[in-house]
């Protein structure tokens, strides 16, 4: 018995318009920036119409980076809320691949921009087997105090001791798939951000994704018990916004890219897969095909990396040796350098940086959910 699960961060899947960008510029399109716009009510008027206008092909592409996962259960992070999220279901997604999507969940968690993680699961597996809905419990309320992981560096960056941890939520779905017990945890970490006080944006927010994963998992040793949490069935999955490698790209499109793998020296999954705890199954791809997102501020800094996780217990991971995942790209805008023969076919209508599925890529991996000896529910 088997199991398609899969994690999406579908960026800012929302079913509002949003105004600041007539007073702010930073939020301000840039396609309303080259018009003279006279009045905010013209802004809201103009805003309203290019949102709509381009959000109808990002959804197309939204829905073929899905469909092309064939997942069975798809975490996802940046919904709106449940209403965006069944909007687009049955709008986009159902109307254009059938075989719809008929359990969704999400609550509101901590972003002050009202982005949520959600989970979608079909009422049965590709092979029959029923998924059911147990229950969902949100760990948006905990804070550092509660977990004693306040730290000076979290201080410095301005998180006082009674603040919550989690910048989104750390949501738990329980699931029985043909009647046996998986509990998937639901993240999105906290961005990385702009350079600040001399440090570059991944290290500057460091503390706080740290404190996040230290959360994470002492949910789950809660949960299942520290000394035997590991051997239960359970995965993480979500954008976690750090990485452990990353491909840097020099060079250019006439005289060629070149592609380096650079390790890093600390990252928050390490506090994740410490002693064995969980594996981050990517890792089973060779390094220089793991990762999931392209980032860039101009041709000096320029890097390919692993964002988006599923990592697995040490007794689901051990019962999964030789599943390796699916990164699925086919939805990545043309700005995106892919290494030598990694080369996709974009979904149709794909831009140079936008219309596109996601800056993402959806991770999937097929899971035997068979029970096993050594694995506890």
């Amino acid at each position: 018995m088997s199991l398609r699960l899969a994690t999406f961060n579908v960026e800012n899947l929302m079913n509002r318009f949003d105004y600041s960008g007539y007073r702010n510029q930073l939020n301000e399109d840039r396609t309303l920036a080259l018009f003279d716009i006279q009045s905010e009510a013209e802004y809201r008027i103009l805003e309203q119409a290019r949102a709509i206008a381009q959000s109808d092909d990002t959804r197309q592409l939204t829905a073929l980076a899905i469909a092309a996962t064939r997942a069975d259960i798809i975490c996802m992070q940046e919904v709106d809320n449940i209403e965006a999220l069944k909007a687009f279901e049955y709008g986009y997604l159902f109307k254009m691949v059938g075989q719809g999507y008929r359990q969704k969940y999400t609550t509101s968690g901590n972003d002050s921009r009202g982005i949520d993680v959600a989970v979608m699961m079909r009422n049965e597996t590709a092979q029959g087997q029923p998924i059911e809905f147990v229950r969902m419990t949100s760990h948006a309320y905990v804070t550092y105090e509660q977990f004693g992981l306040h730290t000076p560096e979290l201080e410095a960056l301005g998180n006082q001791a009674n603040e919550r941890i989690f910048r989104r939520d750390c949501l738990e779905i329980d699931v029985t798939v043909g009647g046996v017990p998986l509990t998937l945890y639901l993240v999105h970490f906290k961005s990385m951000g702009s350079p600040r006080n001399g440090l570059d944006g991944r290290e500057a927010t460091m503390p706080v994704r740290i404190a996040e994963a230290q959360a994470v998992r002492r949910i789950i040793e809660e949960r299942f018990g520290g000394e035997h949490a590991a051997d239960k069935r359970w995965a993480i999955c979500g954008d976690m916004n750090d990485y452990r490698q990353r491909v840097k790209v020099a060079g250019d499109a006439i005289d060629g890219y070149r592609f380096e793998v650079v390790d890093e020296a600390l990252s928050c999954i390490n506090v994740l897969t410490a002693g064995g705890f969980c594996e981050n199954v990517v890792e089973r791809r060779p390094e220089m095909n793991r990762w999931s997102f392209y980032h860039t501020r101009g041709p000096e800094e320029r890097h390919l990396c692993q964002l988006d996780y599923i990592l697995l217990s040490k007794g689901l991971a051990a019962s999964n040796a030789t599943a390796v995942p699916d990164i699925i790209r086919n939805g990545q805008p043309w700005r995106t350098i892919f290494p030598p023969g990694q080369e996709v076919e974009r979904f149709p209508r794909a831009g140079w940086d936008r219309p596109k599925a996601s800056d993402h890529c959806p991770v999937a991996i097929t899971l035997d959910v068979v029970p096993v000896s050594n694995i506890g529910a």
